[in-house]
């Protein structure tokens, strides 16, 4: 073995040398670095991967050429010659595949929503926006007619002429209403659905309606709500109305064999990305479900994992006892494996309604002086926020208007004033609307934030006109206060709220152009370095999991994204245009997903009554919905 100085040893493995176990202990125990180095000839063999460059997001040493791994660890980084010094005589093997690449932390998804998202990309995706596909790329509709046009084809290229069409993506303000009329036109023999892209409302035609069995009498009987979300006419239910005739077209929209089909899409869609680890907050409560996710994101070939926040919401006002919420809440880890985890000790609580439907509760009046919504109730909300708070829990609270901000800042300061804890890491989630005061306040209370870009690119044009006007609508989702303010903050999609693809919502966030091509409030533009860590490393920190993933270092999972070029070099407008290799997922090299899968040309069974099955994969999906109302 090659005598190695000492300072370079610790300067560029030290902690490395410390995970492999025998080794690190040898070390503690031996006279010389010679038998340090007789005592690695024994280790497992590293792997060696070279790259044109090395993005590490580790302030000890930003920029690297080779990384070792081992056991799905890595071991060392450094440039070859740093990495060989420190392996020594341990076997190891060099690839250079990378040698025109760039290697990042792997991207890491912080919120998004498998259930919803397998459902809403099984179905034919005609929607506002590009969807970049594993098997090509759906570009966004013109205009009403071009919708029609491309329904008609997607309804032509099925088989048979029962088997149902459904489509995601219609935008009534952006295209027109859409009617059961216009949907007859297409066919009036296939069922056809049509889900919105806000995912609250449906069209059906009259195939779908007599599939389901859904008659006059039928929308008679529902509540007084649901008959008001209602119009049978027109083949429209929405919010309530949707949920009270869920049951009888679940079998058209959430079979099991959609599901997985769907599921099987968004696992390909997002490793094309570059994801390597994923959450969804407000995790599935119905075992079936579960199970259903399971089959797929469990599966050991999955190519990134994904944990699950426990739905603070729901077991709160299912159970009076606080004991019982815990105890329940504890119980969940029981559903996953593999692949799959219970986020330990986090939950996820609601406070005030959606950007998308303008249902977010705001301190100014609307324009058009329309209210929004709470999703708790009050009393709900601070007994669930005491609850998980004494329990020690990390809370993620969505929260979309500056009055809903309110309300979470209020709890949050009542706890810590009654109850003080160290490192609490609440996290606002989605950060829409807010004002610049409560910034500081987000500070002072040790609070970080979860926020969404693509608010600014998809909304700003039209809510400067309509709902908030120009000031609030350009001025949502303030990462620049917030870094001038010291807070840490990550990025999320929250899928398919926003596509699932950490390079774009760098781009959102670092450039701000609205789909018009302005850009919006140019002084909460941040740098491409703050973006790049708000999908690594501030997002796993959001997850309390910054010992683990995030950054490539001595010790931490090798999780590895694998780019053509580098972000932090090219220009901010160019970001989103980076391709994607593949990831390196805890030592496994996965090229990007080329598969030619087409989830909707998955039939749908059954008829009549929906099972069990359908029904709860489907109301978990709308539950989802419902937060972003």
């Amino acid at each position: 073995m090659k005598a190695i100085d000492r300072r370079v040893l610790m300067k560029g493995g030290l902690a490395a040398a410390a995970l492999i176990g025998p080794a690190g202990r040898v070390f503690g125990e031996t006279s010389s670095l010679s038998d340090l180095g007789a005592s690695l000839v024994s280790s497992p063999e590293a792997t060696i991967y070279l790259a044109r460059e090395i993005v590490t997001i580790d302030p000890v040493r930003p920029s690297a050429s080779a990384v070792a791994v081992v056991n799905g660890r890595i071991l060392a980084v450094g440039s070859l010659n740093d990495v060989r010094l420190i392996l020594g005589d341990q076997p190891h093997r060099v690839d250079d595949r990378f040698g025109d690449k760039v290697i990042i932390p792997g991207f890491i998804a912080q919120h998004d929503h498998p259930v919803l998202a397998a459902l809403t990309m099984s179905s034919e995706i005609l929607s506002i926006e590009d969807w970049v596909l594993p098997s090509g790329t759906v570009r966004a509709v013109k205009d009403k007619r071009d919708f029609i046009e491309r329904l008609t084809k997607a309804s032509n290229a099925l088989s048979g002429p029962d088997e149902p069409l459904v489509s995601w993506g219609y935008h009534p303000a952006f295209y027109g209403p859409l009617t059961r009329e216009d949907l007859d036109a297409v066919s009036s023999e296939r069922p056809i659905l049509v889900w919105a892209r806000s995912c609250h409302e449906m069209i059906l035609n009259s195939a779908a309606l007599a599939a389901g069995g859904v008659t006059r009498a039928v929308v008679d009987g529902f509540d007084e709500t649901s008959r008001k979300q209602s119009d049978l006419d027109q083949g429209r239910f929405w919010e309530q109305g949707l949920f009270a005739v869920l049951p009888r077209i679940a079998f058209l929209v959430a079979t099991p064999e959609r599901l997985r089909a769907g599921l099987e899409l968004s696992r390909d869609y997002m490793h094309a990305k570059g994801i390597t680890f994923g959450n969804e907050p407000g995790g599935i409560l119905s075992k079936p479900v579960q199970d259903g996710v399971n089959a797929v994101f469990s599966s050991p070939d999955m190519p990134f994992r994904w944990s699950f926040i426990v739905d603070a919401k729901s077991l709160v006002a299912a159970h009076d006892d606080e004991a019982e919420v815990i105890a329940r809440s504890e119980a969940l880890a029981s559903w996953y494996g593999g692949m799959t985890s219970l986020a330990p000790r986090q939950a996820k609580l609601f406070s005030d309604g959606a950007i998308y439907s303008q249902l977010m509760q705001v301190r100014e009046p609307y324009l058009d002086d329309h209210h929004g919504e709470w999703m708790m109730d009050k009393a709900l909300f601070d007994r669930a926020f005491r609850i998980y708070w004494d329990a020690g829990y990390q809370l993620h609270v969505h929260v979309n208007g500056d009055a809903g901000l309110d309300r979470v800042l209020d709890a949050l300061e009542a706890n810590l004033r009654r109850n003080p804890r160290y490192d609490h890491r609440t996290v606002i989630v989605h950060f829409a609307v807010s004002a610049f005061e409560q910034v500081q306040r987000i500070r002072n209370l040790g609070a970080i934030v979860s926020g969404n870009p693509y608010y600014v690119r998809a909304l700003a044009d039209q809510y400067s006109v309509v709902g908030l006007g120009p000031e609030r609508a350009d001025a949502m989702v303030r990462l620049g206060d917030l870094s001038r303010a010291g807070i840490r903050w990550s990025l999320h999609s929250d899928m398919p709220m926003a596509p699932a693809d950490p390079l774009f919502l760098m781009w959102c966030a670092v450039n701000r152009v609205t789909a018009s091509g302005r850009v919006a409030a140019p002084d909460q533009r941040i740098s491409a370095e703050e973006a790049l860590r708000g999908v690594t490393i501030e997002a796993a920190y959001s997850l309390k999991m910054e010992d683990e993933i995030g950054s490539l270092a001595p010790g931490k999972r090798a999780n590895m994204t694998i780019l053509d070029r580098n972000p932090l070099a090219v220009n901010p407008m160019e970001i989103r245009d980076i391709a994607v290799w593949g990831t390196v997922m805890e030592g496994r090299v996965l090229p990007g997903s080329k598969g030619e899968r087409h989830a909707s040309k998955v039939p749908a069974d059954g008829g009549g009554a929906a099972p069990a099955f359908e029904r709860a994969a489907l109301q978990h999906a709308l539950k989802v919905v419902h937060a972003h109302l």
